[in-house]
Order: C-alpha cells, then structure tokens, then sequence
C-alpha cells in the first residue's frame, strides 16, 4: 500500500458541531519561475482587464504549487485557467486576495470573473468532485500573515452563467481530500484543534447528489491545539484510515487513529486515557517504519541499566506498537531512535531485552552492548553521523560500513569481529543493513 505523510504546525481554531452546517502580506523570498507561454497569455489576459497592477500569489502546499491552475472545472473537455493574485495598492479595509477564473474563447483567453479570498496567503489547492455529486469543487485554505488562522473556502464555477460561487467557509487546523473509506468517491476531511468552546475534531464532509453536505464529525481524544503529523494507511485490525500525532502540551505528541465504515467516523481510542497511552516526547512520529502498509506507533523505554540514572543521563529505546484485532497496542519491534539526526536501528529480534545503548561522548557514536543480570557486556555495534569528507573517509578507512546518506550526513557502522559462539547477540553485516532506516 502506497502510504501519503503530511506534516504540519496547525493552528488554534474554533468550530461548532450544531447541525454541521456552513452558512500586512509576506513577499516571496525566491525569485517566482519564469512563466511559461500558456502562462504568459493567461496573465495578459488577466492584466488586460483589471486596472490595477498585480502580484502573483503561489500556494504553499499541496498538488499546486503554482499561481496557475489550469484544470476542467465545469466537466466540458476544455479546460479553465485559475490564477491567484493580489491588487497592488489597494486600500487596507478591502481583500486584496484573489481569484480569477479564465477560459478560452478561439483559442484566446479571457477573463471570467473574479473573487475575493480571506486572509492574505493561499495555503493549499484542491480540485475534487465529493461524494456521489459530479460538481466539480475548487477548494481553497488560506491564512493571514503569520499563516496562525487558517479558513477554507470550497468555490464552484458556473460556465454557463459566467460566476464563481462559495457555499462552504470553515476555519481549520488540516485539510485534504481522501477516500477515507475505499469506496472510490473521495471525501472532504476537515480537522480542527480544542478551543474554549469546542474539543479537538475531525469530520468528514461528502456531497449528496442535491449539491448538500454530509458531515460526519468525530471528537478527537485530547484537548489539544495543533497536529504534528498526519499518516494515511492500515492502522491495524484490517482497517484503512488516518494516524494523527497529536501536540499535546509542551514537548510532547500522542496518537488518535480514525476510519470511515458504512458511511460513518470512527476513531479507534474512545477514551482519553486510551490515547494517553501512546504519550511521548514531540518528534516521535508515526511511521510505516518497515513499508509493510502498517502505520507503527514509536513509543519510549528506559534502555535497560539506566533506571536509576539520572533523567538528563538516561538513554531511552523505541518500542514500535502497532494495534491488534482488538486495539490493544502490541510491541513490533525494539529499535534505538535518534529523531536529531533522522535514523532509527530496530534490532534483531534476539536483542530484545538483551541489548542496551550508550553514547560514546569522545567519539560522538552511539554503541550497542549486551546486557544480562545488570551487568553490561560484550560490545556489539555502533554507529557514526559523519557531517564531512575527512570524517567518514577515515571512519570507511578503519572498517566501517556506510549505511546511507541524507543530505550532507553519512551514517556508518562499526561491528566487532567476534566469534559467532562466544557472542551469539553479535550482528552480521546484513542484519545492520536491513534494521538502519533513514526517518
């Protein structure tokens, strides 16, 4: 299975469950590409007919990235131009924000019409139909400067009147369109964190075939304010859905995991305390750490010999969980995990509870040793991030492995020769090479 991550800061927002119905800008640091011909007709056009000059706007996230959008939005065959801009000089009390929607007439374009857009920055772009409806839905997540309060706006384009319509404005911490429940009609999915009048929520949003919205809302299991990562894909019992991290308080991030069966939200923790139970530090984020199509849950452990360390000194180990047939969480693999330099090594299965880590603060590696009735033993492992040339050449020199590369950092290991029967824990180079991953 093909598993789609997000990451995001979202924001505090409000959001009310009755009835579920909708009733100073940041220049761009880069220098925007240069535009194509296409692109370079669409913005005469557009110029051509308004009296101000303008600036084009470029989506932050998502599929389009680009001030231009050209896509089929009433269903013809023929395609629609969507271009995102603000008036240059125009006065503070008015939205510069816009949209405008062009087509081709004889193979020239010209200019629809335009809108207004809330806020200052276009955030993300989708173009969907929802549900069992054929309309097909612009919509649009946009902020204000600081990109802190988020709105998505869901506009449609009526070619034979000549208008752009909105039926649905929400505020919003995370937006995406998704099958959410394979039943190959996408939904509207709609996530908003806890204020002081409403929880943390997650609905679904479908069209009927009259152009209504169907919500489906669901509470979220914290009282939380942002997400932190979002993952598509098997969160265990045989059911397909969303892993949410969670921030919850300062540091730290837990998991909810919702689905969608026989036209109804589920999530898989009903209480609190169930989703208090995957509680850890912030960084630690969900993964399908061994691309088997399951979402992995990486939960900390005092590695064995630091109980009574103390906390600034202990060493932790990463036990990935995944949920049973009966949402119990079950440990998959034990692993060491250094979410600052981007890698986890999950162990041979005979290391489980046999093996503790350590740093090696003069060499700046982490080491791998047995460990047995409280004592430490024989060492097994380790592992080097070198940032330059000279350091991973002399490390590769003296025998070490290269493991993989990520930007500038080359990660390295180091196994001592042992005899196999003296220290049976010892790894070989393959059982190193198939339990480092790159996060």
């Amino acid at each position: 299975m093909r598993l789609k991550y997000l990451s995001l800061a979202a924001a505090v927002t409000t959001f009310s469950l009755s009835s579920c119905s909708f009733g100073s800008n940041i220049d761009n640091l880069m220098t925007p590409p240069k535009l194509s011909v296409e692109q370079e007709q669409i913005y005469k056009a557009l110029t051509e007919g308004n009296n101000t000059s303008i600036s084009l706007k470029y989506p932050k996230s998502g599929k389009y990235l680009s001030a231009f959008i050209i896509e089929d939005l009433d269903g013809d065959g023929g395609s629609e131009a969507i271009v995102f801009y603000e008036h240059n000089g125009i006065v503070a009390e008015e939205n510069s924000l816009r949209l405008n929607i062009l087509d081709q007439e004889d193979g020239k374009w010209r200019s629809i019409g335009e809108t207004s857009v809330a806020g200052t920055e276009i955030e993300k772009v989708m173009i969907s139909k929802l549900g069992t409806n054929n309309r097909v839905n612009i919509i649009i997540g946009s902020s204000l400067i600081n990109r802190s309060e988020k709105n998505v706006t869901v506009y449609t384009y009526d070619s034979e009147e000549g208008t752009i319509d909105s039926d649905f404005s929400q505020a919003y911490a995370f937006i995406d369109v998704t099958d959410l429940d394979s039943d190959n009609e996408n939904e509207f999915l709609l996530l908003t964190g806890a204020s002081n009048s409403a929880p943390a929520t997650a609905s679904v949003y479908e069209l009927d075939e009259n152009g209504r919205y169907i919500c489906f809302p669901i509470e979220l299991s914290g009282s939380f304010t942002e997400f932190n990562s979002l993952t598509y894909g098997n969160i265990g019992g045989g059911r397909n859905g969303l892993c949410i991290d969670e921030l919850s308080g300062t540091g730290a991030i837990q998991t909810d995991m919702i689905y969608m069966n026989d036209s109804q939200l589920y999530k898989v923790f009903n209480t609190p305390d169930e989703a208090a139970a995957t509680l850890r530090p912030a960084g630690y984020s969900s993964a399908d750490i061994d691309n088997d199509g399951t979402i992995e849950i990486p939960l900390q452990t005092i590695a064995p010999g630091y109980d009574n360390v103390p906390e600034s000194e202990q060493m932790s180990i990463t036990q990935w969980k995944v949920l049973n047939k009966d949402n119990r969480l079950v440990q998959k693999y034990s692993s060491y995990y250094s979410v600052s330099n981007g890698y986890t090594f999950i162990f041979p299965e005979r290391w489980h509870n046999n093996v503790t880590v350590r740093r090696d603060a003069v060499n700046d590696e982490i080491v791998f040793c047995e460990y047995s009735d409280g004592e430490v033993g024989e060492e097994l492992m380790r592992i080097f991030c070198a940032d330059d040339a000279p350091s991973r050449e002399d490390r590769l020199f003296n025998g070490y492995m290269l493991m993989g590369t990520k930007g500038g950092t080359s990660y390295l290991a180091y196994i001592p020769q042992h005899n196999k029967n003296d220290v049976p824990l010892a790894p070989t180079a393959g059982e190193a090479a198939v339990g480092f991953k790159l996060i």
